[in-house]
């Protein structure tokens, strides 16, 4: 292939580590928002998943360039493959951590009261689950995408403790209903990024080994957990 062709792949590759570097601060401020009861910082989240939307159809006409002008094949059709999808993911995790922006603003205009869950646990693991998945595709490492997948079952379950503790608490305090659906819409964002961070890391796999790894069982790595 041509040098113009190598520069284009190269390109590529920097413009979806780019978006990914966006989309992870903007995740982290999100749940910074919700953490410290901020609406100003939530909008700023807000305000700034235009950009990521804007980047994430670029890259995509950059893509679907490349794929016209050259037809590539083997390795080299597989990375467009995998950059274009997990540039669609990447878009997902921005619009979600904006949804999670708006229940910051929503829960602090609410009184301050408990948590009945564990939220900053499952922050915690979501975090970990994006940070993982950006650190396999930088790093074009495997084995943390594989640590990564078997995250996710784990925030699964978070989710389903969140949801019996939430409709306990509605029972038992109904006064506090809308406090209460926001924290869950919030746990089912979280969920919902962390599936996202499992396809970006199924594509890794795929993007570097060739193998589809979708609905396989994972074991974690004691020095990657």
């Amino acid at each position: 292939m041509t040098k113009h062709y190598q520069n284009e792949i190269t390109k590529l590759k920097k413009d979806i580590l780019h978006v990914t570097a966006l989309v992870e601060e903007n995740l982290r401020a999100a749940v910074k928002s919700i953490i410290e009861r901020d609406p100003v910082l939530a909008r700023d989240v807000i305000n700034r998943d235009i950009e990521i939307d804007n980047f994430e159809v670029e890259l995509e006409e950059e893509g679907l360039k490349i794929l016209a002008l050259y037809q590539p094949v083997a390795i080299d059709l597989r990375f467009i493959i995998a950059v274009m999808k997990i540039n669609n993911d990447l878009e997902r995790i921005g619009d979600l951590a904006e949804n999670i922006a708006e229940r910051a603003i929503s829960l602090a205009r609410k009184p301050d009261m408990p948590v009945p869950f564990d939220l900053n646990g499952m922050l915690a693991k979501v975090m970990s689950m994006v940070k993982l998945s950006a650190d396999s595709l930088v790093d074009m490492d495997p084995r943390i995408a594989r640590n990564v997948c078997e995250a996710d079952d784990e925030v699964d379950e978070c989710h389903r403790q969140t949801y019996r503790v939430v409709i306990e608490e509605l029972k038992n305090k109904p006064e506090n209903t809308h406090y209460l659906i926001d924290l869950l819409s919030v746990s089912r964002n979280l969920e919902r990024i962390a599936d996202h961070a499992t396809n970006i890391a199924e594509d890794v796999i795929y993007m570097v080994e060739g193998e589809i790894v979708r609905h396989q069982n994972f074991e974690i790595h004691d020095d990657l957990a």
